[in-house]
């Protein structure tokens, strides 16, 4: 969840060019490196310990949203020009510590509280989808955004500050409501019989999913363009690795275009991706990917032995409870 947020925040940051600069402290107790780092999409500015273990610089920025990385976590920041901030923290309780103080203490120390509240939130999401609880899903989302919305309209923040807030807080409702649908979507296919496909090859001819009947399947639907896809491509083969030999197949489906369908097959050969390469035939709109209800990638789906669902929704091969559920399955 702390992810989403940062994430949000930074889309809905714009531009804001002012004079002067930021004067930025910190005193860290416990601190994890000598270095800290603040950063933006555009912006880079590394801060050294003095001997005497604090940090103080002077530098301009452009109004918005800054993460701050200090070697082992990072904090959410906002940052103007003419801000004179003072930040405290004990790095072995990096979120429970944190505090600021001096011009612009007020937004930052609502971005600290705000993170600090991340993981009660990922919790009650995480049990009310396990539960299916349709109502109880809404109202921590609609109390969630009602909770922003009000700093949002608060005068005594920084206007600025406000406006980001708004549009991340329309934004967050959007990906929040849609990520529930797809996740209570998902729960429903749970033991039952899995949607099948017939795609081509990467090594000729077509593959259908009832060949691997006997067997566990494990299925990442992907596209080359895809970052977060080929981020989890050196994970995936280290997991592939661990399980060769296992009753289960590792198959990977590309919803690439057909336009891109040359760049796929040289992805495949020049990245050496292992598994069972699939194309899928109509892209999004192919049957398989439909009866998922997939609208973002990459999406993970198990399949048992039998042909039923195991997750429709499954863990990302750079998740350790991944490996954990199948060291399970295939003992």
């Amino acid at each position: 969840m702390k992810k989403i947020f940062l994430g949000l925040l930074f889309a809905a940051t714009g531009v804001f060019a002012q004079a002067d600069a930021v004067k930025f402290k910190a005193a860290i107790q416990n601190r994890n490196s000598d270095s800290l780092v603040i950063r933006s999409r555009t912006f880079t500015k590394t801060l050294k310990a003095d001997a005497k273990g604090n940090f103080a610089d002077s530098f301009s920025v452009v109004t918005g949203v800054y993460q701050l990385f200090d070697g082992s976590e990072y904090a959410t920041l906002y940052l103007k020009n003419g801000f004179d901030l003072d930040m405290t923290m004990d790095a072995k309780q990096f979120d429970e510590t944190i505090k600021f103080k001096g011009a612009g203490e007020k937004e930052n120390n609502y971005l600290a509280q705000r993170t600090l509240g991340e993981e009660a939130f990922g919790t009650n999401l995480n049990k009310y989808l396990e539960e299916g609880n349709t109502d109880a899903l809404n109202k921590l989302i609609d109390e969630r955004v009602k909770s922003a919305e009000s700093v949002a309209n608060d005068a005594a923040y920084d206007e600025p500050f406000r406006n980001l807030l708004k549009a991340q807080a329309s934004g967050e409702k959007q990906q929040l409501t849609a990520m529930v649908q797809q996740a209570l979507a998902a729960k429903k296919l749970v033991g039952k019989p899995s949607p099948s496909f017939a795609y081509e090859n990467a090594k000729g001819g077509a593959t259908k999913l009832e060949e691997f009947k006997g067997k566990y399947v494990y299925i990442d639907v992907w596209a080359t363009w895809c970052g977060p896809c080929r981020q989890e491509i050196p994970h995936l083969k280290k997991v592939e690795e661990k399980y060769h030999g296992k009753n289960i197949v590792f198959t990977s489906i590309s919803v690439d275009t057909a336009k891109d369908h040359d760049k796929w097959k040289k992805m495949v050969e020049s990245q050496s991706l292992g598994g069972v390469q699939l194309f899928a035939d109509k892209d999004w709109k192919s049957d398989f990917i439909q009866a998922y209800g997939i609208n973002s990638i990459p999406r993970f789906i198990l399949i048992d032995p039998k042909g039923n669902v195991v997750d429709a929704d499954a863990k990302r091969p750079s998740d350790p409870e991944l490996q954990a559920q199948l060291d399970k399955l295939l003992k």
